[in-house]
Formats: C-alpha cells, sequence, structure tokens
C-alpha cells in the first residue's frame, strides 16, 4: 500500500500538507445545469467545510495556514480546492486563480476537485497550461459504478461521462485520484467491490474511500430520517477497505481512507468522528489479512 504522505515525503524529503482553499465556483448538479440540490450526501459548504472563505488567494492561503497552525512563511504546500466544482465557471476567471496560486513560491502542486462532466476542452486547454508550471492533480467523484444507486444519489452523470473525462485526462499526462464512498444506501459488500474492482481496472494515479456519512441539512438526512437504511459497522468498513486495497494496483497511491466529518452536522454514523480509531482498525485489518 502506497500512502499519499509517504510518497510526497519521499519526492520532496518533508512533509508536505494540504491547504484547502475555495475557488468561489458552484456546481451544475445545484444550478440546474444538470440537476438541483447536488448529490444527496453533500453538505451546504460542498463538502468543503475545513476550506478558507472564498477570498483572495493570498488571505485564503495566510487563513489556511493559521488554522495548520504554521509559520506564515513556511513552504511546501498543496493548494487544495475542494468544494464545490472547480473547474466550473468562466474559464478566464479561473484560469487567473489558478495561475496565481501555482506561481506562488509556497505551493508545489495545485489540487483541483471537481467532476468528469466539467472538463470541456477549454478546461482541458487550461490544466494542461497549469500543468508545465508545477504538478496539477485532478481529483473525481465517482462514489459507485452502478448506475441505480448513481440515480438515487443524484451524482447526475452516467458512467461513460466519467470514462471519457478518465480517459482524456489520462492521456495529458495528468494525476487522476478517484473518489469512492462505501456504505451508499441499498448497495451491498459485492456492489462495493465490484466498483473497486472496474476502477482497479482503469489503474487511477490515487484514490480516496471514505464511508457515507449522514450530514445535517442534505436530501440523505431526510432519506435517513424518513426511511433509514442499515449504515456499515466500523469493522465492516475497515474490512471492505482492506480489501479494496488488495485489488487496487500496487502502484496506485491511497490519498485518504476515511473521511473527516464536521462534528457539528454529523448525523451518522458515530464512529467516523474517531478517525484515529478507524485508521488503527484498518491498519489492522491489513496486517492480519498477510
Amino acid at each position: 500500500m502506497r500512502k499519499l504522505s509517504d510518497v510526497l515525503k519521499q519526492q520532496y524529503g518533508k512533509r508536505i500538507r494540504r491547504l484547502c482553499l475555495s475557488s468561489g465556483c458552484t456546481c451544475p448538479n445545484r444550478d440546474g445545469t444538470c440537476g438541483n440540490g447536488g448529490c444527496t450526501f453533500c453538505s451546504e459548504g460542498g463538502s468543503g467545510e475545513f476550506a478558507s472563505p472564498a477570498v483572495d488567494v493570498d488571505t485564503q492561503i495566510r487563513l489556511a495556514k493559521q488554522l495548520l497552525k504554521i509559520p506564515e512563511d513556511s513552504k511546501g504546500f498543496i493548494a487544495y480546492y475542494q468544494s464545490f466544482t472547480n473547474t466550473y465557471g468562466d474559464i478566464d476567471r479561473l484560469s487567473a486563480l489558478y495561475q496565481e496560486t501555482i506561481r506562488r513560491d509556497d505551493i508545489l502542486i495545485l489540487d483541483l476537485a471537481t467532476r468528469p462532466d466539467c472538463l470541456g476542452e477549454d478546461v482541458m486547454n487550461m490544466i494542461r497550461k497549469l500543468n508545465r508550471i508545477k504538478p496539477v492533480w485532478i481529483e473525481l467523484g465517482l462514489q459507485t459504478v452502478h448506475e441505480r444507486t448513481a440515480r438515487r444519489i443524484n451524482r447526475g452523470y452516467p458512467l461513460p461521462v466519467f470514462e471519457e473525462s478518465f480517459r482524456k485526462l489520462k492521456e495529458a499526462g495528468l494525476p487522476v485520484i478517484v473518489h469512492m464512498i462505501f456504505g451508499l444506501p441499498g448497495e451491498s459488500r459485492t456492489d462495493m467491490l465490484e466498483s473497486i474492482r472496474w476502477l482497479a481496472e482503469r489503474k487511477p494515479d490515487g484514490v480516496k474511500i471514505t464511508m457515507l456519512q449522514i450530514l445535517k441539512g442534505t436530501s440523505l438526512a431526510e432519506e435517513y430520517a424518513s426511511h433509514p437504511f442499515p449504515l456499515l459497522s466500523m469493522e465492516e468498513y475497515a474490512d471492505l477497505v482492506a480489501e479494496a486495497f488488495a485489488i487496487l494496483p500496487k502502484d496506485t497511491v491511497i490519498h485518504r481512507m476515511t473521511g473527516d466529518p464536521p462534528r457539528s452536522l454529523l448525523i451518522a454514523p458515530e464512529w467516523t468522528l474517531h478517525k484515529k480509531r478507524v485508521m488503527n482498525a484498518i491498519t489492522h485489518r491489513i496486517s492480519s489479512s498477510h
């Protein structure tokens, strides 16, 4: 298993941390372009509750460093534009924002979270130009390969759209990090591992795996309140993650094994708040399988 922290330390000779930033983008699955309300699990903050507010880049980075309790003049970071869809909007504005970010001497990598249906040729051209300056990572939310689940969670695009964007990004030589969620409503263990096997065949550069978290203010919270569905236990989740890592190619970098739910928003499952305990359970499961 290749953990991101180990890979970065080997490459740069020191610990490299993410600065969570906001691009000011929204999402086509919220504004009516391809849907309304967003994915059912997505919070009001677009899954970016820990990001700095969408102000100028200098201020955002200063605030992000303060949040991490590190000196303002420290260097060697990943600029992570996390919330909503960071390739959706006015291309000139986005290009200027990301150019300003990536050219800073304290930033080593630009990391853009987006949707596979927001990677048109103008966006691809922008990303290629940025990647000539410094490395650019693209994070895509897949979550599941099963169309019935995708419709239930209102993902807003069919699987072939992901396949096409994934192919274009790989052909452009861009690292692609894929987000997967375990515990989506209606999915069995077999379904989840089928998604991992499908992804493994495409050889992603990195993966982020999280447990489904039910957050206040989401349509998933309404569904769970009116028609409760079973949630994975920590032990079941750890077992699934360990098996997923055994299926994925050995050179796939593990960017995340579990999430960081905001305590004030989390409804269930409560065990996801205890990150260290979850990580230990996964590590123990991996060790016991060897």
